[in-house]
Order: C-alpha cells, then structure tokens, then sequence
C-alpha cells in the first residue's frame, strides 16, 4: 500500500506520517516545504501547493488512500487565501483521488465546522453546520466537509475526523501561540470557566488511523463525520495554565469579561479592515467565541464506529508535553 499524507510536514499531519511508517506502509507526502527528517524515515516527498490542481494529481497518482490533512488555519487573513486552499484544494484532492482510483479518503476537519459563536455543550454528529461563521478558517473547512461527504459513493470511501484542539509535543500550533502571547503580555482569560475538551495528539492520530481501517464502500462510518476529543471536560482557564507550566511559564490571572471582549473585537477588526492591516489583530471575534464558549463533544459515535478510545490520558499528555517542551520551548 502506498498512502498519501498531505500537510505530512505538519503538527498532526507529521504524527500520521510517523504512525503509518512503524506500521510498515509506503508513504507519501505532500507539502509545501522540504522535510529532511522525513526523507530519512524513507517517506517520499512531493512538493506543492494544494491550488495547484497538477501538482496535487501528480502526487495522488498510484497510491491507494489519502489522509487529507493540509489546510490553512489562521484566525485573520483574506477570504480568498482561505478557500484556495481549503476548499478549492480540498476539490483537487477528491478530482485526483477519482482520476487515479483512490479507494480512501480521511479527511482531517474540526469541529469548528458546527460552531457559530454560542456554547457547544456535549453535542453529537447530529449538530448542524450553522448559517453564518465568525471566521474564514470554518467557514472554508465546512464547505470541504461537506463536499468530501458528499462525494463518497462506490468507488471513492470518505469520512471526516474532527480533533478538537490538538496538542502534545511537536506542537506548531497551540503552545506557540500560547508562549508569545504570554511573553508579550497579551494572554487575558475571557468570561467565566466554560468546560473545554482537548484531543492529545496520539489519540488524534490514532482515530485517523483507525478511520482508515474501517473504511470501505458501504461501512457504517462512509460519509460520515466523528468528533474527536480526549472526553475528559475541564475548565478552559486549567488547560491553558497547564500548557503555560509545561514550558515554565506562569499562570494567566487577568480576565474580562466576554461583552467586553467582544466589543473589543468588534472595534479592533474595523480598524484592521479600514487600514488593511495583514498582520493577525490582538482579539477577534472568533477568538473571543473560542475562549468565552464551551467546547466539548459527544464521542460516542466515534467509541462505537471507530473504535476510538483515548488511549493518553490528559494527565499523561501533560507529562509528556513537558518533556518534551521543556528543552525546547524555553
């Protein structure tokens, strides 16, 4: 089997690539920059970039599946740079796949995908994309959700995984962030504790994988998407603090509340608009939604379909998070 992974050289992209290889399968990777370390697993690398339809075919054709991983995920940026990637090179994915007689494709998605800016509390699968989005980056991974489901039929097996807030060490995405916003000063808690649900990075991969496995013409889990967390609720305040020690930073003790922040936000993206700054703004909207809101996901489809089970507990994540970050991150 020879397996494409793309965004390979990414956070959970990368732990796939590394899962598949000790699995003892061919893979593949599609990115935009050079991974040596990668090279040196023996994984084949193909360079590209996902609006390049050519480039996207050239690396699909002969192999078997597709991890679909690669999207762009910021919280400010234009429109256009947002769809280019995430749904117009989510549509060259699924061409390639059909031209060159894929029979699997996994797409990584989020379960940003069925939040509106209010409380997500415990919600299964059965949750609807809303109408409108506080921000490009799920606005954008809906669309290519929807579209990836859509095409599963006979010949092309496609499920969708929803990780929410991946992290553990190698992390390119949530402790960065973190770490300078704290040592810049600018990390505030928003409102009161709402409870928040995490996925530690091997559990991430683990679904993906067993998703993989599962999937066929005609399985319970073709079409579908499965939310993914750790299914351990905590305050959100308690992960954040808990990153934060990880590298040896303190605590976060500021916080605003939610309505202030808001209108903060609201202020803030004017400005960023009518000067056309490209920088990412301090606050947005989306933002202040991810803090102020709670998130966390009725897995039980995913136990029942997948199998999935967490197999890192937080408290375990924590400890080797820290390990590893901290001659790392400091």
């Amino acid at each position: 089997m020879t397996l494409l992974v793309t965004g390979g050289g990414g956070f959970i992209g990368r732990g796939i690539v590394r899962a598949l290889v000790e699995r003892g399968e061919r893979v593949r990777v599609f990115c935009r920059g050079d991974y040596p370390d990668l090279r040196d697993l023996g994984v084949e690398l193909h360079r590209g970039d996902l609006a390049d339809g050519n480039a996207v075919a050239a690396a699909v054709a002969g192999c078997d599946g597709v991890f679909h991983v690669a999207a762009r995920f910021d919280l400010w940026g234009r429109y256009e740079d947002f769809f280019q990637t995430n749904v117009q090179g989510t549509r060259h994915v699924i061409r390639a796949c059909h031209a060159h007689e894929v029979r699997k494709l996994v797409y990584t998605s989020t379960p940003s995908v069925v939040h509106g800016g209010d409380s997500i509390d415990g919600v299964n699968e059965s949750a609807p994309y809303p109408e409108r989005f506080e921000a490009h980056y799920p606005a954008t991974k809906a669309m290519a959700e929807r579209e990836i489901l859509a095409t599963n039929d006979d010949t092309l097996s496609t499920v969708a995984i929803r990780p929410h807030l991946v992290w553990g060490p190698g992390d390119t995405s949530v402790l960065p962030r973190l770490v300078a916003r704290a040592k810049a000063g600018r990390l505030t808690m928003v409102g009161e504790p709402q409870p928040l649900d995490t996925t530690y990075i091997d559990n991430a991969v683990l679904a993906h994988l067993l998703a993989y496995d599962r999937l066929s013409p005609g399985s319970p889990i073709a079409g579908k998407a499965y939310f993914i967390t750790q299914d351990e609720p905590l305050p959100g305040p308690q992960f954040i603090n808990d990153m934060l020690a990880a590298v040896g930073l303190p605590p976060v003790t500021r916080s605003v509340s939610a309505t202030f922040a808001r209108s903060a936000a609201v202020i803030v993206e004017s400005v960023w608009k009518l000067l056309r700054l490209h920088s990412e703004p301090p606050v947005t909207r989306y933002l202040v939604s991810q803090l102020s809101t709670a998130h966390w996901y009725d897995i039980s489809a995913a136990r029942r379909d997948l199998g999935y089970q967490p197999n890192v507990s937080y408290a375990e994540g924590m400890k080797r998070l820290k390990a590893w970050a901290e001659p790392t991150m400091r």
